[in-house]
């Protein structure tokens, strides 16, 4: 697997790019260390520079320190993210008519992340960290798209199943922006 290539193509052409990926044997040391990893360092690099340099809107800079240790908690638990929103995929999938397959789930929950990974880099001047949330709401189209093809939904149950999984997904980041900013702070 090719990192930008993948990226670019569930990025550009998502529907095609999942059924490629259904087919394909999930390795997940392969999938971790050759594309979650990476990927998910991009925002907490860009923001330990952004907010070491500019600081956040002119009203504070974090040492560098502090700014490596946010950087350093963020990707752990952006990796972690990932298995736990797998697990909710997969535990979810019976509920709506989809097929339970951890495999799939982790692919589903790594691949449709990138965007947000990928509007990381928006971090690198704090003002512009708002672009990142078009990441995020691009990364929820991808998981929308990659559902039915990863998960087998069924088309009427689809739209249910998505919307419980955003639900599970924002109490999952807000438990993990809750968790990180008190680490930051005690």
């Amino acid at each position: 697997m090719n990192l930008v290539a993948r990226a670019k193509a569930i990025l550009m052409t998502p529907r095609q790019e999942w059924q490629v990926i259904d087919v394909e044997p999930l390795d997940v040391r392969q999938l971790l260390t050759g594309y979650v990893l990476p990927l998910a360092a991009i925002g907490p690099i860009a923001t330990a520079i952004g907010l070491s340099l500019f600081g956040f809107g002119g009203l504070f800079r974090m040492s560098f320190g502090s700014a490596i240790m946010h950087a350093v908690v963020t990707f752990i638990f952006a990796v972690i993210g990932v298995f736990v929103l797998a697990w909710i995929i997969n535990a979810l999938a019976p509920s709506f008519g989809a097929t339970q397959s951890m495999p799939h789930a982790i692919k589903l929950a790594a691949y449709s992340s990138t965007a947000a990974w990928v509007a990381g880099i928006f971090g690198i001047i704090p003002a512009l960290g708002i672009l990142a949330l078009i990441g995020g709401i691009y990364s929820l189209y991808l998981c929308f798209v990659g559902l039915p093809i990863l998960m087998k939904s069924p088309a009427d149950k689809t739209m249910t199943y998505f919307v419980v999984i955003i639900v599970a997904a924002i109490i999952i980041f807000f438990v993990i922006g809750a968790i990180t900013t008190r680490m930051m702070y005690f």
